[in-house]
């Protein structure tokens, strides 16, 4: 199904928010090494596709134990998420129900510029019960052979056997997809690598604030900035007088 190429719109957003939400992800992962949801409905996106995405094998849940993650509920989490490049055409999940009984509805997949992208799909059917032990599926975003970004909507529903709303749902989100003509690679690239000579690294969101992807999820941050992404200043004066002036510029104006 992985070689299917496909993806769940709600997790190509997913796997596209981590500008926002990764710190805070892999805290809480980090707290709770080697932990995967069991007793109720979880939905992740799998470490073989974050890997791909910017090299780290890690797994980012959209739903954990019944709860729908925060940030998905977020007015502002459309706004914040980042053009989905052209080279990632789908997103591989994983979804179980646990102990209880849970029906999904896909209500809409749609893209609203097909001579762009075309309708997205998912390697399920659009409706029926959520598995109960874990289980793959995916959503593809098939460009339609021409170069922009379109936006596409997809709209999920998880209900109980009660028909109760699981709460946080349905999710409504609207994304955007990158769509470019090049030439095909010559062959398959290492995880983390792109291009037509794989040669490029990928750095999943990109890197802030004038920063260069140097290796896969690695960001050279230029002077005043740092973090992961390069999405922090630097506030301390010294540390910017040195990227400035070097360590003699410091020294000299510190004893005068």
């Amino acid at each position: 199904m992985r070689s299917a190429a496909a993806a769940l719109a709600v997790a190509a957003a997913l796997a596209l928010l981590l500008d926002t939400a990764l710190a805070r992800h892999q805290q809480h992962r980090s707290s709770s090494p080697g932990h995967k949801p069991a007793g109720d409905i979880s939905l992740w996106i799998d470490q073989q596709q974050i890997k791909m995405f910017s090299g780290l094998a890690m797994e980012i849940y959209a739903i954990a134990e019944g709860q729908v993650l925060a940030y998905l509920l977020d007015p502002e989490f459309e706004s914040k998420l980042p053009i989905i490049p052209s080279e990632v055409s789908y997103v591989n999940f994983t979804w179980k129900s646990g102990v209880k009984k849970y029906y999904y509805n896909f209500f809409r997949l749609k893209s609203f510029d097909e001579s762009i992208l075309k309708t997205p799909s998912i390697t399920i059917k659009t409706q029926g019960r959520v598995p109960k032990k874990p289980k793959d599926f995916s959503i593809l975003l098939p460009c339609a052979g021409n170069s922009g970004i379109a936006q596409f909507g997809i709209s999920l529903m998880i209900e109980t056997r009660k028909g109760k709303p699981l709460n946080g749902t349905p999710l409504r989100l609207r994304l955007r997809k990158e769509c470019t003509v090049r030439e095909p690679n010559p062959g398959p690239c290492p995880d983390g690598y792109l291009g037509p000579h794989c040669k490029k690294a990928l750095c999943y969101p990109n890197c802030m604030n004038g920063g260069n992807c140097t290796a896969p999820g690695v960001c050279s941050c230029p002077p005043g900035y740092q973090g992961p992404y390069c999405e922090g200043g630097i506030t301390n004066y010294i540390d910017i007088r040195q990227n400035l002036f070097g360590g003699n510029a410091i020294e000299s104006k510190v004893q005068k």
